[in-house]
């Protein structure tokens, strides 16, 4: 699953990035400074099972501190958003085929509403960050109403003439947008315009039912970025207020940058998404630097954390619904192969099977899925077993693994 990182152009989502992973990414002060799309890690906060069995874990794809599990999670910053950017405008086009790779969006919203519509600089307070989150979803439904309507006259002659299962027909348009048949019946299932055929269906009910699937297929966390500028907070309420089925999360992504870049270097001691950081060497530091960091203390007093670290956990826990399982080959041990206890974490979605998981860790796995043992009980289960967040899970296959 990829998260993708949103919003207009300068309102901070490259530094949100940054922070959020601490890779490169070129941050400036004008328009369009992004125009690849920024790829990177960050990581997720989960409860490991270490503590609860007793043992010392030797994590592998994960890194465990004190019982927390660090799990890795991919970003991609894309370039900034324009109004009427599904016609071009901008780096429209391009901005939105590099949204089709995104499972979710981390909308990034100038809470202190200091840009205006086009991400030039304007006085705070000036724009209303509730625009800026009804223009993205404006302009990302227009882009995908538009490539449903290239094929719409082709899909309604397969169900009426050549009787054709509608579900396949429109899953295959849409399948390059990270969409999938369980995402379409959802939105069939669930709207009341939708009873009618599709060939029956008006302009609006197209509109209606592609701006549905928009929300079930790329689930959205509003990150309200600056809240160190006073015009934030009143905003933020509105925000709040406006969008109630959104997560809207506090943001400061240029105190968690420094944070995380001073804690690299050794200055504090510091953890993403922690209330509070420790000053290790303040004989290096600075008056510049004592200063932005009184302003961050002042900053974590008031809203308890930047926010950077809630944001991305907000989409991959809560709107994407992602639990951890903890794959093993030994369950009296909770040991892989070569002896290294719970070496594993997986992120798999609410709903996945046992046989889901096994071929998330390898093909051969899922094809000779024989049956998968709970290691916490003892008892074997089958395919079509619905894993639970924090389960330990044996994998028993007729096409084993070697190495």
């Amino acid at each position: 699953m990829i998260a993708g990182v949103v919003g207009k152009t300068h309102v901070g989502k490259s530094t949100f990035f940054s922070a959020a992973t601490l890779a490169p990414a070129k941050i400036g002060q004008v328009p369009f400074t992004t125009i690849e799309p920024n790829r990177g890690i960050a990581s997720i906060r989960v409860k490991c099972v270490c503590q609860e069995l007793g043992v010392k874990d030797e994590p592998r794809n994960s890194v465990c501190v004190n019982g927390i599990r660090w799990v890795p999670v991919e970003l991609v910053d894309v370039a900034g958003l324009v109004p009427d950017a599904h016609k071009g405008r901008g780096l429209g086009n391009k901005f939105l085929d590099d949204l089709r790779q995104a499972d979710g969006f981390i909308q990034i919203v100038d809470a202190a509403g200091c840009t205006d519509a086009n991400g030039n600089m304007c006085e705070p307070g000036a724009r209303d960050p509730i625009d800026d989150v009804r223009f993205l979803e404006y302009e990302v439904t227009m882009w995908m109403l538009q490539i449903l309507k290239k094929e719409w006259d082709r899909i309604v002659k397969g169900v009426l003439q050549l009787k054709e299962d509608p579900l396949a027909l429109l899953s295959d348009r849409l399948t390059g947008l990270m969409i999938t048949k369980k995402h379409i019946l959802t939105v069939m299932k669930s709207d009341d315009v939708l009873g009618k055929r599709i060939d029956q269906w008006s302009e609006d009910d197209l509109r209606l039912f592609v701006e549905r699937l928009r929300r079930a297929s790329k689930p959205m966390v509003i990150a309200a970025n600056k809240i160190d500028l006073p015009t934030a907070e009143g905003n933020i309420e509105r925000l709040r207020a406006e969008f109630k089925d959104f997560s809207v999360v506090p943001c400061s992504a240029e105190a968690e940058l420094a944070l995380r870049l001073a804690a690299k270097k050794g200055l504090i001691s510091y953890m993403a998404g922690d209330s509070e950081f420790r000053v290790l060497k303040d004989s290096e530091l600075t008056e510049k630097q004592r200063g932005a960091l009184k302003r961050i203390e002042r900053l974590l007093s008031r809203w308890g954390n930047t926010g950077v670290q809630e944001a991305v956990e907000a989409v991959y826990k809560r709107e994407l619904k992602m639990i951890p399982v903890f794959p093993v080959e030994d369950a009296g041990k909770f040991t892989d192969h070569k002896g290294s206890v719970l070496p594993d974490v997986f992120l798999v979605q609410e709903g996945t099977t046992a046989r889901g998981l096994a071929y998330k860790i390898h093909t051969d796995l899922g094809e000779g899925f024989l049956y998968a043992v709970n290691a916490r009980t003892g008892q074997k289960i089958g395919e079509d077993y619905i894993l639970k967040e924090r389960d330990i899970i044996k994998i028993v296959s007729a096409k084993g693994l070697k190495g």
